[in-house]
């Protein structure tokens, strides 16, 4: 056993403010490491025993036995099968911040459940001194974080050596003050759950509704039409080169690095398409170069588009925007005084429309925007103007919604980050 140390968070609830200091103790302290599946090949796997995925404890905290896969385990195997309480670790990632992800298994398996052979295991000695509801959070606090982290090895890919593993230190403190700890967590991840629920609902929800306002594939009208609009006849299609003017970004080293500035006019990148975030720029030019890639300026109400990697994501350039051009990722839209912007970008983010813009794609393992002419040729359902601002203003009114409901969510997630940072120690010192 190692020697004890003592530390203690800065935040703590008043039943234990007079309880003494936290443990600390090495991973080895607490329980035995476990391996993962060993001697499978791809045809063991599809039916047989359920085994936990790298994806499961790299994506969640606590086991879900329902997303359980399947391997064909024989009867004479020397595998290792999982218990309540066991903690489960990925052993690789691309990164070292993805190094080390755990996830708890708080329930007993229902049959025998095995794990990947890229994860392993570690099985606490005691349930009752390091239990599972706090595992799950301890196992995810910034000091532990820090730590597996600091010991990731690696270039392309970052790996965990379990000899190293076992030596990080953690805090434990007693099993009443985790209980109360894993108590106040739950219970707001219950309540992020929920929101992340209604979240769901909401944009399940305009799907459904895009589905029926606008006419379905080999259609001339929609399914759901607003009662003002029930006699307007059919929608006109129309040609996206008759909708808007298209310019592609610059290309060849017209935005260089080396001429970029500290401040100045923007550059608009394709995460700004992808996430419709308009407060963060990353690189900026001086006046001069501005005025010599006016052609490329962004106005308000521009439709812009990302035309490499993730390609076919739309956003809308606001009215308080900042001055500034697109760069060789991205195709502006000019949408013409007689269509709605809004429409229009609701229209090409319709499946149909997005299978169109994506099988256009040119390119290898990135694939790229073949052709500004090719795009212009394909073809959208378009009603009057008023019928397309009534569209417009449904759903815009149901993104807001979404919006103030990620808001929210997000809001919760960075109190739960607060509350992780004061309910575990910072560091742990010598």
């Amino acid at each position: 056993m190692s020697e004890t140390k003592k530390i203690l968070p800065e935040l703590r609830f008043p039943k234990f403010k007079d309880s003494g200091e936290w443990d600390v103790k090495k991973i080895s302290d607490l329980g035995e490491t476990i391996s993962g599946l060993t001697g499978k090949s791809k045809d063991d796997f599809g039916a047989g025993k359920p085994f936990v995925t790298y994806k499961q404890v790299f994506d969640n905290s606590v086991i879900n036995f329902e997303q359980c896969e399947r391997v064909q385990i024989k009867d004479d195997e020397n595998q290792n099968s999982l218990q309540q309480g066991d903690i489960l670790f990925t052993t690789s990632s691309e990164t070292p911040n993805e190094v080390g992800f755990a996830s708890v298994l708080i329930d007993f398996p229902k049959e025998k459940t095995y794990l990947n052979s890229f994860c392993f295991a570690l099985r606490p000695f005691n349930i009752e001194k390091t239990q599972p509801q706090f595992s799950r959070y301890l196992f995810h606090s910034p000091i532990y974080r820090r730590s597996v982290t600091a010991i990731a090895q690696g270039s392309t890919r970052y790996n965990l050596s379990k000899g190293a593993f076992i030596e990080i230190q953690v805090p434990i403190p007693d099993p009443t003050e985790q209980q109360k700890i894993a108590s106040c967590l739950s219970s707001l991840d219950e309540v992020i759950e929920a929101h992340s629920k209604k979240l769901e609902l909401l944009k399940d929800h305009k799907k459904g509704l895009m589905q029926n306002l606008f006419p379905q594939e080999g259609e001339k009208v929609p399914k759901l039409r607003f009662k003002e609009f029930e006699n307007s006849g059919e929608w006109e299609e129309k040609k996206l080169g008759e909708v808007s003017k298209f310019v592609r970004g610059p290309f060849g080293g017209a935005l260089k690095k080396e001429i970029f500035v500290s401040s100045g006019f923007a550059v608009y990148e394709q995460s700004h398409a992808i996430y419709s975030n308009f407060k963060e720029f990353r690189y900026y030019i001086n006046e001069d170069k501005f005025k010599e890639l006016k052609r490329f300026a962004v106005n308000a109400g521009n439709l812009i588009m990302s035309c490499s990697g993730t390609m076919g994501k739309f956003a809308i350039i606001p009215k308080n925007f900042t001055e500034g051009v697109i760069n060789q990722a991205l195709l502006k839209l000019e949408i013409k005084k007689e269509f709605m912007v809004d429409f229009i970008k609701l229209t090409l983010e319709l499946p149909e429309n997005q299978e169109q813009i994506l099988s256009q794609s040119g390119g290898g393992a990135i694939k790229n925007v073949a052709s500004v002419n090719i795009l212009k040729e394909i073809k959208i359902k378009i009603p009057s103007f008023a019928e397309q601002q009534k569209i417009a203003s449904c759903l815009s009114s149901l993104d807001e919604l979404i919006a103030a409901q990620e808001e929210k969510i997000e809001q919760l997630k960075l109190h739960k980050k607060g509350l992780m940072q004061g309910l575990f120690p910072k560091t742990i010192t010598n």
